[in-house]
């Protein structure tokens, strides 16, 4: 990593942006190269802040231009439908299985806390990545079609709605999870996701992940409770 510091940022973030339409802040990207040797190999370093970027939070790692972020007006829902052309970088908020009950929800959360998936109707355990965050997207998918709370980099929140079943998609799927949304069609004020523009990265935000899971529980378990009061 022999390069001026200016150099090295720059080829850093032109590698990051073209091949994973991630494009760091100055800041985020400043503060990350301080942290690196001076004899580390450009494509270790690149490497590396993938793997930085993928467990940060995007609203304060990515630059936030007109051409990586969502539109303000995203959630107008008089507006039938229309198309977001280029790649647009968001994190994974929220999941929702749309065909499963909530107290079956219930139970897919909390076998995802004992380390468990399912496979059709057998469990099995769930076998940790390579990053080790114990996620197993295959085996956890199932149902669907799945809703996701999605966030760009400015902050804007939307939700997406498969229309087929995206690989990588799932209710075991992490919170934080980057997903790069390509020439996108929204209706409606929802982003439609299909396998052809919909790359899932990885990545996960273990705060947020901690919180939605606890937070998540508690929400289907108060809208049970209400509903049984309410008969």
């Amino acid at each position: 990593m022999a390069s001026q510091p200016s150099a090295l940022a720059a080829q850093v973030s032109a590698q990051l942006t073209s091949t994973k339409a991630l494009s760091p802040s100055a800041i985020w990207l400043t503060s990350f190269l301080s942290t690196q040797k001076p004899t580390t190999p450009i494509s270790a370093v690149v490497q590396t802040a993938l793997f930085r970027l993928l467990a940060s939070d995007i609203t304060t790692s990515l630059t936030t231009g007109p051409s990586t972020c969502l539109p303000l007006d995203v959630h107008n829902a008089e507006v039938k439908e229309r198309r977001l052309l280029g790649s647009l970088p968001v994190q994974v908020l929220g999941i929702e299985d749309m065909s499963k009950s909530r107290w079956e929800q219930i139970e897919a959360i909390e076998a995802l806390e004992r380390g468990e998936g399912t496979k059709g109707r057998e469990i099995i355990r769930v076998v940790p990545t390579e990053d080790g965050d114990g996620s197993n997207d295959r085996a956890t998918k199932g149902g669907g079609p799945h809703k996701l709370l999605l966030q760009d980099a400015k902050g804007t929140r939307v939700y997406g709605m498969e229309l087929k079943a995206v690989e990588g998609v799932g209710f075991g799927m992490n919170i934080g999870c980057k997903i790069v949304l390509k020439n996108i069609v929204v209706a409606r004020g929802v982003i439609l996701l299909s396998p052809p523009n919909t790359t899932i990265l990885g990545g996960k935000i273990d705060t947020l992940h901690k919180a939605w899971k606890e937070n998540r529980k508690a929400e289907l378990k108060a809208a049970i409770e209400s509903t049984e009061r309410s008969v």
